[in-house]
């Protein structure tokens, strides 16, 4: 890390080793052990707990801090008011690794990196004394700094902007008192500063590729976050008044009733951003403090991949092909809502589509836009469900269905009988597992046989945040990260664990850092996949009523790559990190 604090004060390693004993980082005997080494070694006792997996960087720091005297903080996970954050410039935060992340009555609380370094200080004070702030200094990693840097960007300054101009311009505060007046709410939302601090929000999460945008009310103020990457983010806080505004504004271009805020509500528009038309999934949720407002970005245009692309590989690749391309039967994706299932059912859409098949969807609602594919929405509303849909797409002589969504038995019947007469059905399925999903479709009320002559292939996954290319680095892992690796290496099949090298020999990556990821270390996704084929020794299984787990353990006898190992082997191939492999897969 910049300045190093091993090599800042190199001249206070006693105090540095009886802070790692009085915040039992360390034990005394870890201590004099490293002590001895380094001595033989010539290298700092921190620098070899840090590259033996002893000390982290975090607890690196917070012994500093109390060499130094200074009160440690972690921001990693921590919203900065943005009136606060802007206290320190955006340049020197990101030049010399210190941010204000608190303001304690009249006093701004400010983390640095190294407290020590003279042109830090140096600019922190011209900033204070310009402002004439009082400041108390408190000691943070590098890591630290940059995540919390991360919130500032160029939506504060020009959302704040539109909205102090339609607080001159208009009385928003009357909003408030009379919110079931659609004619005054239709006068403030039709105002430009406000369509302009939508549309501010909106191009935002185009521009930073959000895959939700959630606008929450709070007791003071307003909180806009942006799903990145499938993590949340606090990105902007507004002005508690101009909550009724913002959400007509919202509601209007939705086709939702304005002066209609005691019931949720949904919609959707869409939206031309840079070439890219963009629908938005609007719903809307009384809370005690008013509307929330959760928008889904969906770019119809953009987006398709193939199997390869989002994570399909090895073993697990071939299976799924060898099941798509079988003359008919069922494939069955499954996880969690925002576990990328649509995206692989698109995949394997662009898979098999060709001039000679006919390929029907229903879907809800259409996510992309597929040449050669007749796509169809539900609309359960006027009574156009899965199931009625189906019954209609089974008349219009389909070679392939993709159903979005088996949800009830109706429809699980249908695309069983679907899939036993001739046809490739593709649809996905709410499971933790690949396995998981045969007792969830006897639940429903499909008979064991039938699911044994018509599923050709179940698949599970998971997204897993991809290691930033801008800002990898190399990463150590500790023994007890590398005893979880090689455990996991040791319940891989034969053929697979042949391929690999000794662990030894992998060198494994992190992401440092940038403004390209905002700190994170993280940028973009990839899949993590289990893919279950149909074996006669599943079959037997299924037939016999044996559960979810003896089907799983028998398909990994059978050499089925679970998701844990397929994210094990992302690590190996510097895709992502142990700790988000970890994260996704933990039961």
């Amino acid at each position: 890390m910049p300045g190093t604090f091993s090599n800042t004060f190199a001249s206070a390693p006693t105090k540095f080793q009886d802070a790692l004993v009085d915040l039992k980082l360390l034990t005394p005997e870890q201590v004099e052990n490293l002590r001895v080494q380094s001595i033989n070694s010539g290298q700092t006792i921190e620098h070899m707990a840090r590259e033996m997996g002893l000390l982290s960087e975090e607890d690196a720091v917070k012994a500093w801090g109390r060499v130094m005297g200074l009160p440690y903080v972690d921001l990693r996970n921590v919203d900065v008011n943005r009136e606060v954050l802007q206290v320190v410039p955006e340049q020197v935060a990101k030049n010399y690794n210190v941010v204000a992340f608190e303001k304690v009555g009249k006093r701004y609380q400010v983390a640095m990196a190294d407290p020590h370094n003279v042109q830090a200080l140096e600019a922190l004070e011209f900033v204070t004394k310009k402002s004439k702030l009082q400041i108390d200094l408190h000691i943070s990693s590098v890591a630290s700094i940059k995540a919390a840097a991360g919130q500032y960007g160029s939506l504060t300054g020009e959302v704040s902007e539109v909205l102090k101009e339609s607080t001159d311009e208009i009385a928003i505060d009357d909003v408030e008192e009379d919110v079931d007046s659609a004619k005054k709410l239709e006068k403030i939302v039709s105002d430009a500063p406000i369509a302009k601090a939508i549309a501010a929000i909106l191009k935002y999460a185009v521009k930073t590729n959000a895959s939700d945008i959630h606008i929450e009310p709070t007791e003071k103020e307003i909180k806009v976050r942006y799903r990145l990457d499938g993590m949340l983010q606090n990105t902007l806080n507004l002005p508690r008044r101009t909550l009724p505004a913002l959400v007509s504004r919202i509601k209007i271009l939705s086709n939702l009733k304005i002066d209609e805020s005691r019931v949720p509500q949904d919609g959707r528009f869409s939206s031309k951003f840079e070439n890219r038309e963009i629908d938005f999934r609007v719903s809307t949720f009384p809370t005690v403090h008013g509307e929330k407002v959760v928008m889904r970005l969906l770019d119809k245009a953009g987006g398709l991949k193939s199997l390869e692309d989002i994570g399909v590989s090895g073993r697990g690749f071939d299976k799924m092909v060898e099941g798509l391309e079988k003359p008919y039967g069922m494939t069955l994706v499954t996880g969690p809502t925002g576990s990328g299932k649509s995206t692989t059912l698109y995949a394997s859409l662009s898979r098999l589509n060709d001039v000679a098949v006919n390929i029907v969807t229903l879907e809800d609602p259409v996510e992309y836009s597929l040449d050669g594919v007749n796509q169809s929405q539900i609309n359960p509303q006027i009574g156009y469900s899965f199931a009625s849909g189906l019954r209609s797409i089974l008349r219009q002589d389909p070679d392939i269905v993709m159903v979005g969504e088996i949800r009830d038995q109706e429809t699980a019947d249908m695309a069983v009988n679907a899939a036993l007469t001739g046809h490739i059905v593709l649809s996905t399925l709410h499971t933790n597992d690949a396995a998981g999903a045969l007792p969830r479709m006897i639940d429903m009320g499909v008979e064991p046989f039938l699911l044994a002559s018509s599923i050709n292939t179940l698949i599970a996954q998971r997204l897993t945040r991809k290691i930033c290319e801008s800002c990898k680095k190399p990463a150590s892992l500790n023994k007890a990260e590398l005893d979880t690796i090689q455990d996991i290496v040791g319940q891989m099949p034969k053929e697979v664990r042949a391929k690999l090298k000794p662990l030894k020999e992998y060198k494994f990556l992190k992401g440092a850092g940038c403004d390209r990821c905002g700190g994170s270390g993280y940028k973009g996704r990839i899949g993590i996949f289990e893919v279950l084929p149909m074996t006669d020794a599943i079959k037997e299984i299924l037939l016999s009523h044996g559960s979810g787990d003896n089907i799983a353990d028998k398909a990994v006898e059978e050499g089925m790559v679970t998701m844990q190992m397929d994210g094990i082997l992302k690590v190996l191939s510097g895709q992502t990190t142990l700790e988000e492999v970890m994260l996704r897969t933990k039961e």
